[in-house]
């Protein structure tokens, strides 16, 4: 069944309401219930904690990941594990251009030059190609990871795609996230072990100084803590 945008924006803000104290297994019961094979998953695989969490609800689900030539290797082994171990189906999405042509037509490392026009090609744009056979996708985001994140829905919509946007695991504190690691044994990202407090592209990602914000990582050396895909 095909929905319009105005049904899918009435359907987001009424659930967003009715839903914003549930668990996160209801709400993405009733992502399933709503969207069937049209919902979908998205993950940076900085570790498996939804794309399990879904995967215990919707087996076989759809997981969507933005392989953008520039993650760690480490991350890349989070979720080669999670295509071995988990029920669900990964969908590795790359941009348009490769990095090496990203670097001729626009010069070497855009990411020290103009970050959010570098994270629009390989993340933004990619992501917006690769929903479009979904009306709503899931995300990992938490109110408490930064102040940006704080005002976080469980669900929403997301006008700029006109999609659902689904935070089943909003409300979630870290301790949260490290009690269902321990108890389902998630694949994590072993950077975390090495300072880093969020993994996202390497160019742009450092260790965490003792105290900071676990986003103080990324993009350091510029005024921006987003990529834009949540913006």
């Amino acid at each position: 069944m095909t929905r319009d945008i105005l049904e899918l924006r009435d359907l987001a803000l009424h659930a967003g309401r009715e839903l914003d104290n549930a668990s996160a297994e209801r709400i993405v019961e009733w992502a399933a219930a709503e969207f069937g094979e049209r919902f979908c998953v998205t993950s940076s695989f900085a570790d498996a904690v939804l794309a399990h969490l879904v995967s215990t609800v919707v087996p076989g689900v759809d997981v969507v990941f933005l392989d953008t030539g520039l993650h760690f290797e480490e991350t890349l082994d989070v979720r080669e594990e999670v295509r071995r171990r988990l029920p669900v189906t990964v969908k590795s999405v790359r941009p348009p251009l490769t990095v090496g042509r990203q670097d001729g037509e626009f010069g070497p490392r855009l990411w020290d030059r103009a970050p959010d026009e570098c994270c629009h090609m390989r993340k933004v744009e990619p992501l917006a190609e690769a929903l479009a056979d979904y009306d709503a996708w899931a995300t990992g985001l938490r109110r408490d990871e930064s102040p940006s994140r704080a005002g976080t829905r469980v669900v929403d919509f997301d006008a700029g795609r006109a999609k659902v946007k689904i935070s089943p695991i909003a409300n979630w504190t870290q301790s949260d996230v490290d009690a269902y690691i321990a108890a389902n044994d998630i694949p994590v990202n072993d950077l975390f072990n090495r300072g880093y407090g969020s993994i996202g592209c390497w160019p742009c990602t450092r260790r965490v100084k003792p105290g900071e914000d676990p986003r103080a990582g990324r993009w350091a050396m510029f005024d921006k803590q987003e990529c834009g895909l949540h913006l």
